[in-house]
């Protein structure tokens, strides 16, 4: 019957839309908040300040999307993971959070795919770049021969390149860019740095005092 309700709102102009979506699955969404034509069906959805959602986004089988103020997801974006519930699937992982959580002034361009088995979060004024990038949080424990997940985090101010790979237990810093087409497989903790390679690891340091890294508006036009 949800699914039912959620193809009728597409119908819908998107202020009647947006009410509809509130009052039917119990969503926040501002008044200034816009989805475009997307199926949007996380279990809850907060949509602060400015934030938008572009066309043809696919969000589906996560507990939580919330896109704080100003967040710019593009189009074609898909989303999704594994919600909790009774499964035997990642049965043994208690904590494990299916959500997908973006800071202010940050923006997830365009054809990306992106895993929330487990927490990815993205920090404020970050730009997830390019196309066709991917965050992966689920895996096999090939030892224990079962499904696993662990997080992503990117952290603030970053750059991540064109058709970039991002593992689960990986991590970005503050300040930091991936250049295009690396393999994150890690959680690296070092800011001011340019990661890159297959594997990422250190190429060098990057001045802290970069318009990028000090700016007070978020996607750069």
């Amino acid at each position: 019957m949800k699914r039912v309700l959620m193809l009728v709102s597409l119908l819908l102009p998107w202020s009647m839309r947006r009410a509809f979506l509130e009052k039917q699955f119990g969503y926040q969404i501002h008044p200034t908040a816009r989805i475009g034509l997307s199926w949007i069906f996380p279990t809850r959805l907060i949509m602060d300040e400015g934030s938008s959602i572009g066309h043809l986004t696919i969000c589906k089988n996560i507990d939580l999307l919330h896109l704080k103020s100003r967040v710019i997801v593009g189009n074609g974006n898909w989303i999704t993971g594994f919600p909790l519930g009774p499964s035997r699937h990642f049965a043994h992982e208690q904590d494990r959070q299916p959500q997908l959580v973006v800071g202010e002034d940050s923006a997830i361009t365009h054809r990306h795919l992106i895993d929330c088995t487990n927490s990815v979060t993205i920090g404020r004024f970050t730009t997830f770049a390019g196309m066709q990038s991917q965050i992966l949080t689920h895996t096999i424990d090939l030892e224990q021969s079962r499904q696993s997940s662990q997080s992503v985090r990117i952290g603030d101010y970053c750059f991540v390149g064109t058709n970039s790979v991002l593992l689960g237990g990986s991590a970005l810093p503050d300040y930091c860019v991936l250049g295009a087409k690396s393999l994150l497989g890690k959680a690296f903790t070092e800011t001011h740095q340019l990661y890159g390679g297959v594997p990422a690891k250190p190429i060098k340091s990057l001045p802290a005092d970069w318009k990028y890294f000090t700016r007070s508006e978020g996607f750069v036009v």
